[in-house]
């Protein structure tokens, strides 16, 4: 009879203590609706933003090649930098000249081992050849191969921080023609290119 009381009693403890105080159940349970009634438009309006990011970055693409300099009478001064870019894509040589000089100013700090610049000038189906015939002449050589008559005018190759010029006439360029003038350190031209033409 004890023995039974005793588990009734331990019955009805145990009971009990199941039972428990229901009050925190429904304040955890009301708290998780709201937060995620909340995250759910929070997470809809991104999707605009996103979208709207891409044509800016699109747009901010060709700035990237900066403002072309000027032509100040028969002369030009360029830059390249450790990038491998030029400052500009076009020169316009004023017919009005006789002899036209373009001036580059290597504004890197690389050497010229590592990461020299030229300024080659040719025509524009000659510039793949020449830059080609280039890689295999060498540093030692400018990358330009020894007495190229392709090569209508070329600056030496320089390294960071130095400067470099070339005179050429302009009679050797024709009205009408298409000239490049590109950069002839190994697989540069592909970048380091752009156009040049008499006006």
């Amino acid at each position: 009879m004890n023995i039974k009381l005793t588990l009734l009693t331990a019955a009805c403890a145990l009971a009990l203590s199941a039972c428990g105080d229901n009050s925190a159940p429904p304040a955890s349970t009301a708290t998780p609706p709201p937060a995620a009634a909340d995250t759910t438009p929070a997470q809809t309006p991104p999707a605009a933003p996103a979208e709207a990011t891409t044509p800016a970055t699109t747009a901010a693409t060709p700035a990237a090649t900066g403002t072309d300099p000027v032509v100040t009478g028969c002369e030009i001064v360029i830059e390249s930098n450790d990038a491998m870019q030029f400052n500009t894509r076009s020169i316009t040589v004023p017919s009005s000249c006789s002899d036209f000089t373009i001036t580059m100013n290597h504004v890197g700090k690389m050497p010229v081992a590592a990461m020299g610049h030229n300024v080659v000038i040719t025509t524009s189906g000659d510039m793949p050849g020449v830059a080609a015939d280039g890689m295999a002449a060498g540093l030692e050589a400018g990358f330009l191969k020894p007495d190229d008559e392709r090569v209508i005018a070329a600056t030496d190759m320089i390294g960071g921080g130095e400067t470099t010029s070339v005179t050429f006439s302009v009679s050797d360029l024709q009205a009408g023609e298409a000239y490049k003038f590109f950069c002839s350190f190994p697989g540069h031209s592909a970048l380091m290119n752009g156009t040049l033409s008499v006006g």
